[in-house]
C-alpha cells in the first residue's frame, strides 16, 4: 500500500515521501498515529502543492542536525555505574541513561530512541556509540562507564594510607570477638 508520509519515519524516509507499507502497518499505526495518509489522487495533489513548503522545512531539519552533530561528534560523556569484579557493571547502562548524560554534560537534547546501540553496555570503560539525528545525519560519541572511570587513578600514597586506617580497626574487631569468646568460655565452665 502506499502512502505520503507526514513526518519521519525512521528507515522509510521523511514529510511528503511516498513510500510502499503493509496495508496493517499503515492501518494500525501509520494513520491512528498521523504519521502518514493514504496515498489518493487527491492527496498526492495537495503534497504537490505543499512541496515548497515541505522542503523549506526539510533544510530547515538538516541544518539543526549538521549543528547539532557538530556539537556531539567525537565528544565523551561519563555515566557512572557500580562496578563489579572484571570491569562487570551490576545491570547495564541504558539509552536513557546515555541520553541524560549528553543533556547534563554536553547541553544537548536529544531523545533516547535515536541512540543506536545493538547490545546493552555491560562492561566499564569506553564505549563507542551513535546517535541517529536526521535520516543519514549521524553523530559518534564516547561513552565512559564506570564508578572512576572519569577520574585518574588514586596515588599509592593515598592507597596505602587507606590500608594504615583499616588496620586498627580489623585490630579492634579481633580484640572485641576475643573479650566474647573469653566471657563464653567463662559462662560455660
Amino acid at each position: 500500500m502506499k502512502v505520503i508520509l507526514l513526518d519521519e519515519l525512521r528507515g522509510k524516509g521523511g514529510e511528503g515521501d511516498l513510500v510502499e507499507v503493509t496495508q496493517g502497518y499503515a492501518e494500525n499505526y501509520l494513520f491512528p498515529n498521523k504519521i502518514a495518509q493514504p496515498a489518493t489522487p487527491g492527496n498526492i495533489k495537495q503534497l504537490e502543492q505543499r512541496r515548497s513548503n515541505i522542503e523549506k522545512r526539510e533544510e530547515k531539519r538538516i541544518a539543526d542536525a549538521d549543528a547539532t552533530c557538530a556539537k556531539l561528534n567525537d565528544k565523551s560523556v561519563f555515566v557512572e555505574a557500580r562496578v563489579g569484579e572484571n570491569n562487570q557493571l551490576f545491570g547495564s547502562v541504558t539509552t536513557s541513561q546515555i541520553a541524560d548524560a549528553i543533556r547534563d554534560q554536553l547541553g544537548v537534547e536529544i531523545d533516547r530512541k535515536r541512540i543506536t546501540r545493538t547490545a546493552a553496555i555491560k562492561t566499564a570503560g569506553r564505549h563507542d556509540i551513535e546517535v541517529n539525528l536526521y535520516r543519514e545525519i549521524n553523530a559518534k560519541v564516547s561513552v565512559l562507564v564506570g564508578a572512576d572511570a572519569g577520574q585518574d587513578e588514586a596515588p599509592a600514597e593515598e592507597v596505602e594510607a587507606g590500608e594504615a586506617q583499616d588496620a586498627p580497626v580489623e585490630d579492634e574487631a579481633t580484640e572485641v570477638a576475643d573479650a566474647a569468646e573469653a566471657s563464653a568460655a567463662e559462662v560455660t565452665e
